[in-house]
């Protein structure tokens, strides 16, 4: 069995402390990273396996980590799929020609090739190389997510198109996050493939949805998702503004369930369930704050948690772009020296 801390805690066996890592650990807070993007178009460093990799690495050396999610996006996995996707700067991910009508689904196509994002998967090995002999996180868009990018065609805050569109054509509704299912799940197997020790699916959005909603219209292809992961591999899955959703979140039966800021960890644990892991959950605008306010919070979490097995620490959701580096490697530090 691998011993590493992060697969240790996701086995849910005993650990010294939980492992840490957090999600945008490489981003625009960090000065190498926006030296990186000068120059460069999101998409442009997404598809360069070599500087993604090289991108982690900084990260995870200048923080101190104990695991490594490889730089990417959610959304690249749209474009074979059918989509004309760029990302505009400080307006995010465009899709030119967005899922808007039934007829819609005969453009789009099942990823039953995944050879067009051979980019990513290059990624993880390079990423497996630079970081060794951390664990490396694979990840991919759940189908509502990817289904509501598609179909709102940008970021939206209420996501109104897409739950409209999922009640009033419910075939081809389900039929689109069907394939998307399966394309997602080729797509994550590629990635262990290539050496991903764990996957994360982000729901980004399905925190927009009603509980009733979820469990007609979400559930079933995420479960098909879930399901179709190469077995043995362990599954992160996480969703933002999900409290009312966690019960159902913790029906996919996958390893480990992602909480947001949002509910305290550990009363997420008893909605989950104690026979699996949860992954959570500091609000990261704690990390804008002095530091003695960064080690109180911290320290909140972990002593709520106290000796349960089974715990990651990481953010309720990403780094934000302003905050100072050095209060997250406070956390890191905080976390790590921290004893059960």
């Amino acid at each position: 069995m691998d011993d590493r801390l992060l697969l240790k805690a996701l086995r849910r066996e005993e650990t010294p402390r939980p492992p840490i890592w957090l999600m945008r650990q490489a981003g625009r807070y960090m000065a190498e990273y926006r030296a990186v993007r000068e120059g460069k178009t999101f998409l442009e460093l997404c598809k360069d396996p070599k500087l993604c990799a090289s991108v982690m690495q900084t990260a995870v050396e200048k923080i101190g980590v104990d695991a490594a999610i490889i730089f990417s996006d959610l959304l690249p996995i749209l474009e074979p799929i059918g989509f004309n996707l760029s990302f505009v700067k400080g307006d995010g991910p465009k899709i030119a020609n967005p899922f808007r009508a039934p007829d819609d689904l005969r453009r789009t196509r099942e990823l039953e090739d995944v050879s067009s994002l051979d980019y990513v998967f290059e990624t993880v090995v390079e990423t497996k190389k630079a970081v060794a002999p951390l664990p490396v996180i694979g990840f991919a868009g759940a189908p509502f997510t990817l289904a509501g990018y598609a179909i709102e065609g940008e970021t939206s805050r209420s996501f109104n198109r897409t739950k409209t569109f999922m009640k009033t054509h419910s075939d081809v509704w389900f039929e689109f996050v069907s394939r998307l299912a399966r394309s997602a799940a080729r797509y994550l197997n590629a990635q262990i493939d290539a050496g991903a020790d764990v996957v994360q699916i982000f729901d980004s959005w399905a925190g927009i949805l009603s509980v009733e909603d979820y469990r007609e219209y979400v559930f079933p292809a995420t479960r098909e998702l879930v399901r179709k992961i190469k077995p043995g591999v362990p599954v992160i899955y996480f969703g933002t503004c999900s409290t009312s959703l966690l019960p159902e979140f913790a029906r996919l039966e996958t390893a480990c369930v992602g909480v947001d800021w949002r509910t305290p960890i550990a009363q997420a644990w008893d909605l989950v369930g104690r026979d699996r892991c949860v992954q959570g959950n500091l609000d990261p605008a704690t990390l804008l704050a002095p530091q003695d306010v960064l080690r109180r919070e911290t320290l909140r979490i972990l002593e709520s948690v106290g000796d349960k097995p089974g715990f990651l620490f990481n953010l309720g959701h990403g780094i934000l772009k302003e905050t100072p580096v050095e209060n997250v490697q406070f956390l890191v530090e905080l976390v790590k020296t921290w004893r059960k």
